[in-house]
């Protein structure tokens, strides 16, 4: 693909605003060429991703319990030919749920009826499934599918269980194609891989309130995090 040279597109940008500066509107320019590149980045890294050869065929005896019912890991699926697995923070030992997972998939509830028109999306926990429901149902979530791993020995393959038994969070995608269920792909960015001051996570972000937060001069900070509850 011939792509137009960033300069060339930055020419086109008649963008100005209200008592803004020379200074500014060069710095401006400067941060759109890198922004412009950042997008095609991301796509090269999106078509390398959807080039990964075949992964590994998924044999383990994986047991779900749902709202209406146990299924299997292709029952997950439904009638799509991929699948969108998070493991959520919520295990039995755990009083309340991870904060950052219940940020993030407050967010994708609202996602999810277009998600599940592309892809089956489900939501993983060691937590028995009444206990994931009744949480639903505070948070208000209306749309995500959420599944109990009865056996753990999802969480314990796919990465949803740290070295200690703890919960950890993992982001993982699974292709059936002529009946056969394989791995596709999984974040596999974590501390080990952090940059210096930095707390661990993925490319692209899967949040999108760091997103919105990394347009503004506040940025994500280095010492919040987001709640379950905030004061009135």
């Amino acid at each position: 693909m011939n792509l137009v040279p960033t300069a060339e597109l930055i020419k086109l940008s008649h963008m100005r605003f209200p008592n803004e500066s020379d200074d500014y509107r060069h710095a401006r320019h400067a941060l759109l060429a890198e922004e412009i590149e950042l997008r095609r980045h991301i796509e090269r890294v999106a078509e390398q991703r959807r080039a990964l050869p075949p992964g590994g065929e998924v044999t383990g005896n994986y047991r779900f319990q749902g709202e209406h019912g146990p299924l299997d890991l292709a029952g997950l699926f439904g009638d799509k030919q991929s699948l969108v697995v998070y493991s959520y923070m919520f295990g039995p030992q755990r009083e309340r749920p991870c904060p950052m997972c219940t940020s993030l998939l407050s967010a994708w509830d609202g996602e999810a009826r277009d998600v599940g028109q592309r892809v089956a999306l489900a939501v993983v926990a060691r937590s028995p499934i009444e206990r994931l429901v009744g949480f639903a149902r505070e948070r208000g979530w209306r749309h995500l599918k959420l599944y109990s791993d009865l056996n753990g020995k999802y969480s314990r393959d796919y990465f949803g269980i740290d070295s200690k038994g703890g919960d950890d969070a993992a982001f993982t995608v699974f292709t059936r194609r002529d009946g056969v269920i394989r791995h596709f792909w999984s974040g596999e960015m974590g501390s080990a891989t952090a940059d210096p001051g930095q707390d661990p996570r993925g490319a692209p972000d899967l949040m999108p309130l760091w997103t919105i937060l990394d347009c503004t001069p506040e940025g994500r900070g280095t010492d919040w995090y987001p709640k379950l509850d905030y004061p009135d």
